[in-house]
Protein backbone atom coordinates (compact mmCIF):
# COMPACT_ATOMS: atom_id res chain seq x y z
CA UNK A 1 0.00 0.00 0.00
CA UNK A 2 1.44 3.27 -0.93
CA UNK A 3 1.31 6.36 0.58
CA UNK A 4 -1.77 7.93 -1.39
CA UNK A 5 -3.87 5.20 -0.56
CA UNK A 6 -2.99 5.23 3.12
CA UNK A 7 -3.65 8.95 3.25
CA UNK A 8 -7.34 8.08 1.34
CA UNK A 9 -7.89 5.47 4.06
CA UNK A 10 -6.91 7.93 6.64
CA UNK A 11 -9.48 10.43 5.51
CA UNK A 12 -12.57 8.70 5.00
CA UNK A 13 -13.18 8.73 8.57
CA UNK A 14 -12.77 12.43 8.84
CA UNK A 15 -13.88 14.00 5.96
CA UNK A 16 -16.01 15.86 7.88
CA UNK A 17 -13.53 17.47 9.87
CA UNK A 18 -12.40 21.18 9.10
CA UNK A 19 -10.40 20.55 6.10
CA UNK A 20 -7.86 17.86 7.82
CA UNK A 21 -6.98 15.71 4.46
CA UNK A 22 -7.91 18.85 2.35
CA UNK A 23 -5.04 19.06 0.33
CA UNK A 24 -2.99 22.51 -0.05
CA UNK A 25 -3.24 22.33 -4.11
CA UNK A 26 -4.81 20.15 -6.59
CA UNK A 27 -2.90 17.01 -7.17
CA UNK A 28 -0.61 16.57 -9.97
CA UNK A 29 0.80 13.13 -9.31
CA UNK A 30 -1.20 9.60 -10.30
CA UNK A 31 -4.70 10.20 -11.49
CA UNK A 32 -7.13 8.88 -8.40
CA UNK A 33 -10.79 7.24 -9.83
CA UNK A 34 -13.30 6.13 -7.74
CA UNK A 35 -15.63 3.34 -8.76
CA UNK A 36 -18.41 0.84 -8.13
CA UNK A 37 -18.00 -2.79 -8.29
CA UNK A 38 -21.70 -2.78 -10.13
CA UNK A 39 -22.55 -3.33 -13.81
CA UNK A 40 -24.18 0.41 -13.77
CA UNK A 41 -20.46 1.19 -13.61
CA UNK A 42 -19.60 -1.26 -16.39
CA UNK A 43 -17.78 1.41 -17.83
CA UNK A 44 -14.80 2.15 -15.66
CA UNK A 45 -15.00 -1.57 -14.51
CA UNK A 46 -13.60 -2.61 -18.09
CA UNK A 47 -11.54 0.29 -18.24
CA UNK A 48 -9.83 -0.70 -15.36
CA UNK A 49 -9.62 -4.75 -16.10
CA UNK A 50 -8.27 -3.88 -19.74
CA UNK A 51 -5.84 -1.33 -18.64
CA UNK A 52 -7.82 1.49 -20.81
CA UNK A 53 -7.47 4.19 -19.12
CA UNK A 54 -3.99 3.22 -17.83
CA UNK A 55 -3.27 3.63 -21.62
CA UNK A 56 -4.39 6.97 -22.03
CA UNK A 57 -3.40 8.50 -19.37
CA UNK A 58 0.20 6.56 -19.71
CA UNK A 59 0.50 8.96 -23.10
CA UNK A 60 0.61 12.14 -20.53
CA UNK A 61 3.09 10.33 -18.17
CA UNK A 62 0.32 9.83 -15.41
CA UNK A 63 -0.04 7.05 -13.59
CA UNK A 64 -3.74 5.92 -12.73
CA UNK A 65 -4.97 4.80 -8.68
CA UNK A 66 -8.37 3.42 -8.25
CA UNK A 67 -10.57 3.18 -5.42
CA UNK A 68 -13.67 1.57 -5.04
CA UNK A 69 -17.01 2.72 -3.13
CA UNK A 70 -20.35 1.39 -1.98
CA UNK A 71 -22.05 4.30 -2.25
CA UNK A 72 -22.44 8.01 -3.24
CA UNK A 73 -21.86 9.70 -0.17
CA UNK A 74 -18.75 8.45 0.47
CA UNK A 75 -17.33 8.90 -3.14
CA UNK A 76 -18.44 12.21 -2.84
CA UNK A 77 -16.98 12.96 0.64
CA UNK A 78 -13.91 11.81 -1.22
CA UNK A 79 -13.89 13.64 -4.24
CA UNK A 80 -14.78 17.22 -2.31
CA UNK A 81 -11.86 16.31 0.14
CA UNK A 82 -9.23 16.19 -2.22
CA UNK A 83 -8.78 12.37 -2.00
CA UNK A 84 -10.25 11.29 -5.17
CA UNK A 85 -9.70 13.60 -8.45
CA UNK A 86 -12.06 11.87 -10.32
CA UNK A 87 -14.99 9.47 -9.57
CA UNK A 88 -18.24 7.61 -11.27
CA UNK A 89 -21.16 8.29 -9.45
CA UNK A 90 -25.05 8.57 -9.83
CA UNK A 91 -26.78 11.83 -10.74
CA UNK A 92 -28.36 13.14 -7.19
CA UNK A 93 -25.19 12.54 -5.57
CA UNK A 94 -23.41 14.60 -8.57
CA UNK A 95 -26.11 17.23 -8.25
CA UNK A 96 -25.67 17.28 -4.50
CA UNK A 97 -21.93 17.69 -5.09
CA UNK A 98 -22.25 20.84 -7.29
CA UNK A 99 -24.52 22.49 -4.96
CA UNK A 100 -22.71 22.14 -1.52
CA UNK A 101 -19.52 22.83 -3.47
CA UNK A 102 -20.57 26.12 -4.92
CA UNK A 103 -19.65 24.83 -8.72
CA UNK A 104 -16.60 23.25 -7.99
CA UNK A 105 -17.56 19.74 -9.50
CA UNK A 106 -18.10 19.23 -13.74
CA UNK A 107 -19.63 16.39 -15.12
CA UNK A 108 -17.38 15.58 -18.11
CA UNK A 109 -19.12 12.53 -19.58
CA UNK A 110 -22.22 10.18 -18.73
CA UNK A 111 -21.45 6.11 -18.67
CA UNK A 112 -24.53 4.83 -18.48
CA UNK A 113 -28.49 4.68 -19.13
CA UNK A 114 -31.35 2.90 -17.70
CA UNK A 115 -31.12 -0.47 -15.34
CA UNK A 116 -34.05 1.19 -12.61
CA UNK A 117 -37.42 -0.95 -11.99
CA UNK A 118 -39.77 -0.59 -9.30
CA UNK A 119 -40.27 -4.50 -8.96
CA UNK A 120 -43.35 -5.94 -6.62
CA UNK A 121 -44.73 -8.91 -5.61
CA UNK A 122 -46.76 -11.26 -7.78
CA UNK A 123 -49.92 -10.40 -5.93
CA UNK A 124 -49.70 -6.17 -6.66
CA UNK A 125 -51.54 -5.88 -10.17
CA UNK A 126 -51.20 -2.33 -10.45
CA UNK A 127 -50.61 0.84 -8.47
CA UNK A 128 -53.71 1.25 -6.09
CA UNK A 129 -52.41 -2.08 -4.35
CA UNK A 130 -49.61 -0.22 -2.85
CA UNK A 131 -51.98 1.59 -1.06
CA UNK A 132 -51.54 0.57 2.46
CA UNK A 133 -47.96 -1.41 2.02
CA UNK A 134 -44.17 -0.99 2.98
CA UNK A 135 -41.50 -0.24 -0.32
CA UNK A 136 -38.14 0.57 -0.41
CA UNK A 137 -35.10 2.15 -2.32
CA UNK A 138 -31.42 2.28 -1.83
CA UNK A 139 -31.38 5.72 0.16
CA UNK A 140 -33.07 8.54 1.71
CA UNK A 141 -32.75 11.23 -1.42
CA UNK A 142 -30.78 9.02 -3.40
CA UNK A 143 -31.25 8.59 -7.14
CA UNK A 144 -33.74 5.63 -7.19
CA UNK A 145 -35.78 7.37 -3.79
CA UNK A 146 -36.48 10.42 -5.53
CA UNK A 147 -38.02 8.49 -8.81
CA UNK A 148 -40.14 6.08 -6.40
CA UNK A 149 -41.51 9.43 -4.49
CA UNK A 150 -42.15 10.91 -6.96
CA UNK A 151 -43.98 8.76 -9.03
CA UNK A 152 -45.90 7.81 -5.72
CA UNK A 153 -46.84 11.51 -5.63
CA UNK A 154 -47.77 11.06 -9.36
CA UNK A 155 -50.40 8.13 -8.67
CA UNK A 156 -52.00 10.34 -6.16
CA UNK A 157 -50.37 8.56 -3.08
CA UNK A 158 -49.23 10.51 0.25
CA UNK A 159 -46.28 9.99 1.58
CA UNK A 160 -43.29 11.33 3.59
CA UNK A 161 -39.76 11.52 4.67
CA UNK A 162 -40.29 9.27 7.80
CA UNK A 163 -42.54 6.09 6.19
CA UNK A 164 -45.52 7.52 6.91
CA UNK A 165 -48.65 8.36 4.34
CA UNK A 166 -50.70 5.95 2.33
CA UNK A 167 -47.53 3.87 1.03
CA UNK A 168 -44.36 3.67 3.55
CA UNK A 169 -41.12 4.27 1.71
CA UNK A 170 -37.95 2.92 3.64
CA UNK A 171 -34.79 3.37 2.85
CA UNK A 172 -32.76 0.38 2.40
CA UNK A 173 -29.62 -0.93 0.87
CA UNK A 174 -30.02 -3.03 -2.02
CA UNK A 175 -29.08 -6.43 -0.27
CA UNK A 176 -31.38 -5.63 2.54
CA UNK A 177 -33.82 -4.78 0.03
CA UNK A 178 -33.63 -8.84 -1.47
CA UNK A 179 -33.71 -10.03 1.98
CA UNK A 180 -36.97 -8.03 2.87
CA UNK A 181 -38.52 -8.49 -0.35
CA UNK A 182 -37.76 -12.25 -0.03
CA UNK A 183 -39.35 -12.12 3.34
CA UNK A 184 -42.19 -10.69 2.62
CA UNK A 185 -41.46 -7.58 4.47
CA UNK A 186 -41.70 -5.19 1.84
CA UNK A 187 -44.58 -5.36 -1.29
CA UNK A 188 -41.52 -4.03 -3.54
CA UNK A 189 -38.09 -2.08 -4.24
CA UNK A 190 -37.50 0.45 -6.79
CA UNK A 191 -33.53 -0.42 -7.42
CA UNK A 192 -31.42 -0.24 -10.36
CA UNK A 193 -29.77 -3.13 -11.85
CA UNK A 194 -28.11 -6.17 -10.95
CA UNK A 195 -30.53 -5.84 -8.30
CA UNK A 196 -33.80 -4.98 -10.04
CA UNK A 197 -33.41 -8.55 -12.23
CA UNK A 198 -32.30 -10.28 -8.77
CA UNK A 199 -35.61 -9.44 -6.87
CA UNK A 200 -37.74 -11.15 -10.41
CA UNK A 201 -35.23 -14.20 -10.46
CA UNK A 202 -34.24 -14.73 -6.30
CA UNK A 203 -37.54 -13.15 -5.04
CA UNK A 204 -40.22 -14.27 -7.77
CA UNK A 205 -40.94 -10.36 -8.14
CA UNK A 206 -42.40 -8.89 -11.62
CA UNK A 207 -41.93 -5.08 -13.44
CA UNK A 208 -44.33 -2.77 -12.22
CA UNK A 209 -42.67 -0.27 -13.14
CA UNK A 210 -39.86 0.70 -16.02
CA UNK A 211 -38.41 3.88 -15.32
CA UNK A 212 -37.63 4.26 -19.00
CA UNK A 213 -41.00 4.24 -19.63
CA UNK A 214 -41.35 7.47 -17.49
CA UNK A 215 -38.91 9.40 -19.89
CA UNK A 216 -38.46 11.10 -23.48
CA UNK A 217 -36.93 8.65 -25.70
CA UNK A 218 -36.50 5.96 -22.83
CA UNK A 219 -33.50 8.22 -21.76
CA UNK A 220 -32.13 8.80 -18.01
CA UNK A 221 -29.26 9.48 -16.34
CA UNK A 222 -27.89 6.25 -14.11
CA UNK A 223 -24.40 7.31 -14.19
CA UNK A 224 -21.51 10.18 -15.03
CA UNK A 225 -18.25 10.87 -14.68
CA UNK A 226 -17.85 13.16 -12.24
CA UNK A 227 -14.25 15.29 -11.61
CA UNK A 228 -13.40 18.30 -9.79
CA UNK A 229 -12.99 21.63 -11.12
CA UNK A 230 -9.86 22.51 -10.15
CA UNK A 231 -8.50 18.81 -11.70
CA UNK A 232 -9.87 20.05 -14.85
CA UNK A 233 -7.77 23.90 -14.79
CA UNK A 234 -5.02 22.27 -13.17
CA UNK A 235 -4.42 19.53 -15.83
CA UNK A 236 -6.43 19.56 -18.82
CA UNK A 237 -4.46 17.24 -20.57
CA UNK A 238 -4.49 14.57 -18.05
CA UNK A 239 -8.70 14.79 -17.76
CA UNK A 240 -8.80 14.48 -21.30
CA UNK A 241 -6.61 11.08 -21.58
CA UNK A 242 -8.90 9.84 -18.78
CA UNK A 243 -12.08 10.67 -21.10
CA UNK A 244 -10.09 8.53 -23.93
CA UNK A 245 -9.67 5.69 -21.29
CA UNK A 246 -13.34 6.41 -21.04
CA UNK A 247 -14.45 6.68 -24.54
CA UNK A 248 -12.18 3.39 -25.30
CA UNK A 249 -14.01 1.61 -22.78
CA UNK A 250 -17.42 2.43 -23.73
CA UNK A 251 -16.33 1.71 -27.42
CA UNK A 252 -15.11 -1.61 -26.52
CA UNK A 253 -17.98 -2.57 -25.08
CA UNK A 254 -20.11 -1.50 -27.75
CA UNK A 255 -18.26 -4.17 -29.66
CA UNK A 256 -17.56 -6.61 -27.42
CA UNK A 257 -20.95 -7.32 -25.40
CA UNK A 258 -20.82 -10.60 -24.39
CA UNK A 259 -17.61 -10.56 -23.47
CA UNK A 260 -17.71 -6.93 -21.52
CA UNK A 261 -20.38 -8.73 -19.33
CA UNK A 262 -17.95 -11.26 -18.77
CA UNK A 263 -14.86 -8.70 -17.93
CA UNK A 264 -17.13 -6.79 -15.69
CA UNK A 265 -18.28 -9.53 -13.53
CA UNK A 266 -14.55 -10.11 -13.05
CA UNK A 267 -13.90 -7.63 -11.87
CA UNK A 268 -16.80 -7.31 -9.84
CA UNK A 269 -15.40 -10.56 -8.14
CA UNK A 270 -12.11 -9.08 -7.36
CA UNK A 271 -13.79 -6.46 -5.31
CA UNK A 272 -16.56 -8.12 -3.60
CA UNK A 273 -15.47 -11.60 -4.01
CA UNK A 274 -18.35 -12.64 -5.80
CA UNK A 275 -19.28 -12.77 -9.18
CA UNK A 276 -22.88 -11.90 -10.24
CA UNK A 277 -24.79 -15.08 -10.99
CA UNK A 278 -24.77 -15.95 -15.15
CA UNK A 279 -28.45 -15.31 -15.82
CA UNK A 280 -28.42 -12.21 -13.48
CA UNK A 281 -25.87 -10.46 -15.40
CA UNK A 282 -27.19 -11.60 -18.96
CA UNK A 283 -30.35 -10.01 -17.89
CA UNK A 284 -29.51 -6.88 -16.62
CA UNK A 285 -27.10 -6.19 -18.91
CA UNK A 286 -29.87 -5.73 -21.54
CA UNK A 287 -31.33 -3.43 -19.46
CA UNK A 288 -28.61 -0.68 -19.79
CA UNK A 289 -26.72 1.11 -22.50
CA UNK A 290 -23.40 2.68 -21.92
CA UNK A 291 -22.90 5.88 -23.45
CA UNK A 292 -20.71 9.43 -22.85
CA UNK A 293 -23.83 11.29 -22.77
CA UNK A 294 -24.76 12.19 -19.56
CA UNK A 295 -28.16 13.08 -20.80
CA UNK A 296 -28.16 16.45 -19.47
CA UNK A 297 -32.26 17.25 -19.60
CA UNK A 298 -32.73 13.99 -17.83
CA UNK A 299 -30.30 14.42 -14.95
CA UNK A 300 -31.71 18.19 -14.59
CA UNK A 301 -35.47 17.19 -13.88
CA UNK A 302 -34.37 14.60 -11.23
CA UNK A 303 -32.14 17.29 -9.55
CA UNK A 304 -35.63 19.65 -9.60
CA UNK A 305 -37.46 16.51 -8.82
CA UNK A 306 -35.48 15.99 -5.19
CA UNK A 307 -35.91 19.75 -4.70
CA UNK A 308 -39.76 19.78 -4.28
CA UNK A 309 -39.11 16.47 -2.55
CA UNK A 310 -36.95 19.25 -0.18
CA UNK A 311 -33.69 16.55 -0.48
CA UNK A 312 -32.04 19.10 -2.28
CA UNK A 313 -32.04 23.24 -1.99
CA UNK A 314 -30.94 24.26 -5.62
CA UNK A 315 -31.23 27.82 -4.86
CA UNK A 316 -30.65 29.55 -7.88
CA UNK A 317 -27.63 26.81 -8.62
CA UNK A 318 -27.47 26.78 -12.32
CA UNK A 319 -27.15 22.82 -13.34
CA UNK A 320 -26.19 23.61 -17.04
CA UNK A 321 -22.52 24.89 -15.91
CA UNK A 322 -22.42 21.88 -13.99
CA UNK A 323 -21.67 19.93 -17.50
CA UNK A 324 -18.44 20.25 -19.42
CA UNK A 325 -19.28 18.69 -22.35
CA UNK A 326 -16.40 20.53 -24.21
CA UNK A 327 -14.09 18.01 -22.89
CA UNK A 328 -15.19 15.16 -24.72
CA UNK A 329 -14.50 17.16 -27.87
CA UNK A 330 -11.65 18.41 -27.23
CA UNK A 331 -10.69 14.34 -26.41
CA UNK A 332 -11.71 13.21 -29.71
CA UNK A 333 -8.88 15.63 -31.17
CA UNK A 334 -6.52 14.01 -29.39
Amino acid sequence: MNFSRRRFAACLPALALAGACRPSGENNGALRLGYFPNITHATALVGVERGLYREALAGQGTALETFTFNAGPAAIEALLSGALDATYVGPNPAVNAFVKSKGAVKVIAGAATGGAFLVVRPEIAGPADLRGKKVSAPQLGGTQDVALRTWLIGQGFKIDEFGGGDVSVSPQENAQSLESFQSGEIAGAWVPEPWATRLILEGGGKVLVDERELWPDGRYTTTVLLVRKGQIEARRETIKALLRGHEAANKWIAEHAGEAKEVANTAIKKVTGKALAAATIDRAWENLQFTSDPVPAALIRSAEDAQKLGFVKLEGADLQTLFAPELLAEAAKG
